[in-house]
């Protein structure tokens, strides 16, 4: 019995990963930009506004990933049922920068299924360790996430105040997320481990920039 609930994961995860990946996604929420008007950027504000947009949707597709192998290896419910919620909620993220994106005449990252693969590869050992460590990459996560998010926001053109409303209401979220992780016990994270993350980070945040 325990295999077959395990393979119906295995199969929901992978379905999971297919939508991220090739599906459009949708948002239950207004997108934060709703109603917020264009502003006459200039060809160059455009391209560079679309390029910190991809950073931030493949960043959401990252998280989507990690939270769905935390979410198949999590030993405790609660647990798992709380990495669900946050990647449901990555989702609506996904949909806001998609979004934008396109608005800016931009695309997003081919590089998406290589960083959705390892993201989740790292997911699923993080949880296999124990749930206390999942969380805690749960939390830093959100952590050098809302880090990105306030350094676009100074980034941005000043102008483009429907990417700023968008970048904004992700840092609330993303806050939550840690929150949220922390309450339910997340462990410390090593330093070395911090570093790695970071690193990864900066070649994921490099490379999509451009790719």
């Amino acid at each position: 019995m325990k295999s077959l609930f395990t393979l119906d994961r295995l199969i929901t995860e992978f379905d999971t990963g297919l939508r991220t990946l090739l599906a459009k996604p949708h948002s239950q929420r207004a997108h934060p930009d709703a109603g917020v008007a264009e502003a006459a950027l200039t060809a160059p504000e455009k391209k560079h506004a679309s390029a910190l947009m991809r950073i931030n949707h493949t960043g959401e597709v990252c998280a989507q990933a990690l939270y769905s192998g935390q979410a198949l290896t999590a030993r405790d419910v609660a647990t798992s049922r709380a990495m669900q919620q946050a990647a449901r909620e990555e989702t609506e993220h996904l949909a806001w920068c998609e979004t934008r994106i396109h608005q800016l005449g931009g695309r997003t990252s081919v590089l998406n299924p290589l960083f959705y693969a390892g993201s989740f590869a790292l997911g699923t050992i993080a949880g296999a360790l124990g749930d206390k460590w999942s969380l805690g990459f749960l939390e830093e996560t959100e952590k050098q996430v809302g880090a990105h998010l306030a350094s676009h926001l100074d980034q941005l053109p000043e102008s483009d105040n429907k990417s700023r409303k968008i970048i904004e209401q992700m840092q609330i979220d993303e806050a939550k997320h840690a929150h949220d992780a922390k309450q339910y016990g997340a462990a410390e994270l090593p330093a070395p481990i911090k570093f790695c993350m970071k690193q990864a980070s900066k070649l994921m945040t490099t490379s999509t920039y451009y790719f």
